[in-house]
């Protein structure tokens, strides 16, 4: 199998139920839950050339094989364990078979897979992905054709994959240990371990390949590397090991982990593990930002959605590290995701076999906006994807040159790098959100149930929205072009802003809508018609409280706007005390109400101010009526009557 399949980050989820006394089934077991997929399947193989069959024999050599990335042996084992015991087939194996058809292009057979998978999941993202994009082979078929791909000069018969810019070439991860008798062999596979190499290039052509020095190369794994763009800095993988030797987990699992290495004059002279590694979980595949301060990674610790998930963590100025972040599950599936690349455009690349794609592991691009992750996902399509898997993209935006890896057909390896030249870019979604608050010109009272239209520059309306309980509204523009966002309320005069072409920053914009004076007139509370709060006072006072200030002030502003307009103010009282002197206190608040306006610049002779005292309660809280505090304050208030 595959090399780079060993640096995949794999979580399986079966359980190992040793049936019977069966010594060959026992270590077969142990082999599996070690990842030690190769002697696995021999084993697994003798058990059923002695007739002897099991669902979960099936389960676990069909996943060694999955895990190998023999897809057409894991295919014929998945589908006897369906067609055999189909009761005893889980989701998982439902999806990986559907994954194994469609490396063999039998993608009909697929889809009829997945809809088995979907019917038995519900809360599944991969479910999801699949019954919303039925016709993802059309999509991806109009993302084909973007690059043009050719043969790596420097392949070979053994692996090559996971090229990564390093200076002014490439650095490579492989099998091939040159100049090493000998080899140092990985049980999931049978195959050599990991070294990494490197290309160096000048303004002609590229040069020989070199083997990095020992203080890089270990005996165990070195691959996936990212460098800083002086050369100074690399991170890259490397099996789990201390003073030499490898570490094992519980399970005898040896994980990965992401190194740094220094470089002073072309030598590297400090070569550290990051301090987030773990002896329980494995770290990967790094990447870097543009800026060189975020690095990406893949990952099976807790929290993933997976079995692999990609990830961030910040690089600190003093070099030191944040906290990882998984990147959420718009990115992440309940799959694998993994070998992030980042352009310089800040375009994600990642491979997945959780996505819809054509078979395999695909690469996937999404656009990073303002360091969010909800952007839409392109399968890349034909030509760098294709029925087997297809992973570690990286891209040079400035040349549109770059390389990928995959064990297609017709490679020289079992793995190959391909290079490739971006003809046609990716047409990212642009999705801005907006949101604000529609309001009241006058009153600044948000206005409920108000319309947000947005129209293209067509004029046609694309979409709509109403605000909440609040005057809030929040919807996404397609910022790839201009649009018009538009409020409208009955008997408000609408209005509208232009929003050009953008990045896809977030805006707010807020909305003062002007009423239609034809709406208010004579007899009418202005009050209510600017949705203001009520006037109140308090018990025996007639003094403006603070409150009411902010709610004549919005009285104020309408006469201002209106000149002609004629108001008065009727002030009330609550029933507890003399009638005489409820009416004497109600009048009082009115000329005090009055007065107010008056001394922020209103004309006195478009204004009345009249006391009713007790005589218009609004909730039968009279002198035979037991009310609380509360009931009683509702009646010690202003009214502003439209007169003219």
């Amino acid at each position: 199998m595959i090399k780079r399949i060993l640096l995949l980050i794999v979580l399986i989820s079966s359980t190992s139920n040793i049936l019977g006394q069966d010594r060959l089934i026992t270590k077969a077991n142990e082999k599996y839950a070690e990842y030690s997929f190769s002697p696995a399947i021999d084993i697994y193989k003798k058990v059923l050339d002695k007739g002897y069959v099991s669902p979960d024999l099936l389960k676990k050599l069909g996943n060694s094989y999955y895990f190998n990335a023999d897809y057409p042996e894991a295919s014929k084992i998945y589908k006897r364990l369906v067609d055999d015991y189909g009761d005893e087939v889980s989701a998982e194996d439902y999806f990986r078979y559907a994954q194994t058809l469609r490396t063999l292009g039998q993608y009909d057979e697929s889809k009829a897979v997945m809809s088995k998978f979907t019917e038995m999941t519900s809360d599944d993202g991969r479910a999801s992905a699949y019954k919303s994009e039925r016709d993802y082979m059309a999509e991806i078929a109009k993302n084909s054709g973007r690059y043009d791909i050719g043969p790596f000069e420097y392949n070979s018969i053994y692996s090559e994959f996971a090229p990564s810019f390093y200076k002014k070439g490439i650095l490579f991860s492989s099998d091939r240990d040159t100049g090493n008798l000998a080899r140092y062999r990985h049980t999931w596979n049978s195959k050599d371990f990991l070294d990494l190499y490197k290309v160096n290039s000048d303004s002609a052509s590229l040069n020989l390949v070199t083997k990095l020095d020992k203080n890089l190369n270990t005996r165990l794994h070195e691959s996936t590397s990212a460098s800083t763009k002086d050369g100074n800095i690399t991170y890259f993988t490397r099996n789990n090991m201390k003073d030499g030797k490898y570490v094992k987990d519980e399970n005898g699992v040896i994980r990965l982990k992401i190194f740094r290495a220094v470089a002073e004059n072309g030598v590297w002279v400090s070569i550290e593990d990051l301090p987030f590694n773990s002896d329980t979980y494995s770290i990967a595949h790094p990447a870097l930002s543009p800026d060189e301060r975020t690095l990406y990674f893949a990952s099976d610790m807790p929290g993933t959605y997976g079995q692999s998930d990609i990830f961030k963590v910040a690089i600190n100025q003093d070099g030191t590290f944040g906290t990882p972040e998984n990147l959420g599950g718009n990115i992440n599936t309940e799959a694998r995701e993994t070998f992030p690349f980042v352009s310089a455009d800040e375009i994600l690349y990642f491979a997945s076999d959780g996505h819809p794609g054509l078979g395999g592991l695909d690469v996937f691009a999404t656009k990073i906006k303002n360091r969010t992750y909800n952007g839409t996902i392109f399968n890349v399509g034909e030509p760098v994807n294709s029925k087997m898997d297809d992973f570690t993209f990286i891209l040079d935006e400035s040349t549109k040159k770059g390389y990928f890896a995959s064990n297609r057909e017709g490679g020289m390896g079992e793995d190959d790098i391909y290079s490739l030249l971006e003809t046609k870019p990716l047409e990212f979604d642009c999705i801005q959100r907006i949101s604000g608050t529609v309001r009241d010109k006058i009153s600044s009272e948000p206005l409920v149930g108000a319309t947000i239209k947005v129209i293209d520059e067509n004029n046609d309306e694309i979409l709509t929205a109403i605000t909440d309980a609040n005057g809030n509204y929040n919807l996404q523009l397609d910022c790839n072009q201009g649009n018009f966002v538009r409020a409208l309320m009955q008997g408000y005069v609408p209005s509208e802003e232009y929003l050009g072409k953008s990045t896809g920053e977030p805006m707010a914009i807020d909305f003062y809508l002007e009423r239609d004076t034809v709406t208010a007139g004579f007899g009418d509370d202005l009050a209510k018609l600017l949705q203001l709060s009520t006037i109140y006072f308090d018990l025996n006072k007639y003094n403006i409280r603070p409150d009411a200030e902010i709610e004549i002030q919005k009285v104020i502003a309408a006469m201002e706007k209106y000149p002609s307009l004629k108001i008065q103010v009727n002030s009330h009282t609550d029933s507890r005390g003399r009638d005489s002197y409820n009416l004497w206190l109600s009048q009082k608040r009115a000329e005090s109400t009055v007065e107010y306006m008056v001394s922020k610049g209103i004309d006195k002779e478009r204004l009345l101010g009249q006391g009713y005292g007790e005589t218009r309660l609004v909730n039968g809280c009279d002198n035979n009526t037991r009310c609380t505090k509360e009931q009683h304050q509702l009646n010690r208030r202003s009214e502003f009557i439209i007169l003219e």
